[in-house]
């Protein structure tokens, strides 16, 4: 799945919060800077984060 800008900003930083807060790290570390850790893992594909998309049922063209 392909994320947007503004998705990944999300979820690397909602990840980054719960790294701060004492989650486990997925990675081995390199670094202690909690959102280099999380973009790391994200980059890695091991967050185990979804991203839900609301797709529109139907859409119609206002017609003239």
């Amino acid at each position: 799945m392909e994320f947007t800008k503004y998705e990944r900003a999300r979820i690397i930083g909602a990840r980054a919060l719960q790294i701060s807060m004492g989650a486990p790290i997925l990675i081995k570390r390199e670094t202690t800077n909690p959102v280099e850790i999380a973009r790391k893992e994200f980059e890695d594909g091991v967050l185990p984060i979804n991203v839900k998309r609301d797709k529109p049922d139907k859409i119609e063209v206002a017609s003239e």
